[in-house]
């Protein structure tokens, strides 16, 4: 039989699964892929139940259920005077990762060049290269995963055609500072260039970090899209509700390439959303102080444990350093963790293309319960 798809060649099974499918396998406790084990809150479900019950169950607008992305458009406008027409300007996607897809989609041609930062989101790769696109990579390095000025600005270069960021940073915690954005905001504007923003950690911050959307970075709106979705802010990540904000004729293009993805974004979910948004003020202090309660029992483990780590001013991620803890590379020390300890990190040097400092670090998830965490922390204790 003929071959298939050259490019399924550059890729390989996503090391969430791999990781996921040996806790699974063995029993080990997993701190690895990045979803809650608990439920998110009740009033998400009673509002799917009423979507079904109401009859929004047959195929959505493509563009997206509108009250949902009227919602939307209420919020960024309130929270970050970000105005966003809900008829043309926002499009709901299945998941922010459809959304990445779609938008690489719609603006990258064969040989144009991406600047992503590392250590990145998998998919962020598998999606340019996937259009013959050629990314340029800069690390985010040293113990604070700061990136070098200099190196960004080799990064691009007159087939620059877009930049990929992710604020607050997976797998860091790191959120990027207004200094950084600026420095971004200059290359892109003399490159002529568009910024793809994924701000699914949006609202988990902690010690008194704020997220800033990058489309609010002066002379940044009409060239950025930016993504997120409501799996990480409500807790229900397998209900796969993203969303694309971007200038029109942008947002012309994705919902374009989006027509022959998905169509269409599953309608009580949607609907469920809509109503949820509506609550997302009341919800959020609650909310934020649950998950830095579990970021605070983690680093306390790993400080009674003597391991050193990045200190996350965002999402549910601690990258925690091996260094003094063993010699071993990260990926041979999660196998070497899950057979002693029982317990399930991800290696993140399948997150870098450039540099090899992914190899002394591990990245833990605490978007857990607090007995998987208590379990994880006396597992971890016997290591």
């Amino acid at each position: 039989m003929k071959e298939k798809s050259e490019y399924l060649n550059k890729f390989h099974e996503s090391i969430f699964a791999k990781m996921s499918a040996l806790a699974k396998s063995t029993g080990a406790v997993n701190l690895g892929q990045g979803f809650p084990d608990f439920e998110g809150p009740s009033f998400v479900s009673k509002y799917l139940i009423e979507g079904v019950q109401a009859g929004h169950n047959q195929y959505a607008p493509s563009p997206g259920y509108l009250p949902l992305r009227s919602a939307l458009s209420e919020i960024y406008k309130n929270r970050y005077q970000l105005e966003y027409c809900p008829e043309t300007e926002i499009s709901i996607t299945t998941g922010a990762t459809e959304g990445i897809f779609s938008t690489i989609t719609a603006l990258v041609n064969p040989g144009d060049e991406v600047v992503i930062f590392e250590p990145f989101y998998d998919s962020y790769v598998a999606s340019v290269e996937m259009r013959g696109g050629i990314p340029k990579f800069v690390s985010l390095g040293g113990s604070e995963f700061n990136f070098d000025e200099g190196e960004l600005k080799n990064a691009f270069s007159g087939k620059t055609k877009l930049v990929i960021l992710n604020t607050p940073h997976n797998p860091t915690g790191k959120v990027f500072s207004d200094t950084e954005l600026g420095l971004i905001r200059d290359l892109v504007i003399k490159y002529d260039s568009y910024v793809i923003s994924d701000e699914v950690y949006e609202y988990l911050t902690f010690d008194d970090h704020e997220h800033t959307p990058v489309s609010k970075i002066d002379g940044l709106k009409e060239r950025t899209i930016v993504i997120s979705s409501a799996g990480k802010t409500f807790g229900y990540t397998g209900w796969k509700v993203g969303w694309c904000l971007a200038p029109r004729d942008i947002s012309a293009a994705i919902r374009l390439t989006r027509q022959y993805i998905t169509f269409s974004v599953n309608t009580p979910a949607q609907y469920a959303f809509s109503k949820c948004l509506t609550e997302i003020d009341n919800y959020l202090p609650e909310f934020q102080k649950l998950y830095d309660g579990k970021r605070l029992m983690v680093m306390k483990a790993l400080d009674d444990l003597g391991w050193r780590y990045f200190r996350p001013r965002g999402t549910y991620f601690i990258m925690a350093s091996l260094e003094g803890v063993s010699d071993l590379g990260d990926v041979d020390f999660c196998m070497d963790l899950i057979k002693k300890a029982g317990v399930v990190f991800i290696p993140p040097s399948v997150f870098y293309r450039k540099s090899n400092e992914g190899k002394r670090w591990v990245r833990i998830c605490f978007a857990k319960s607090d007995q998987t965490l208590k379990s994880a922390i006396d597992k971890l204790s016997l290591y």
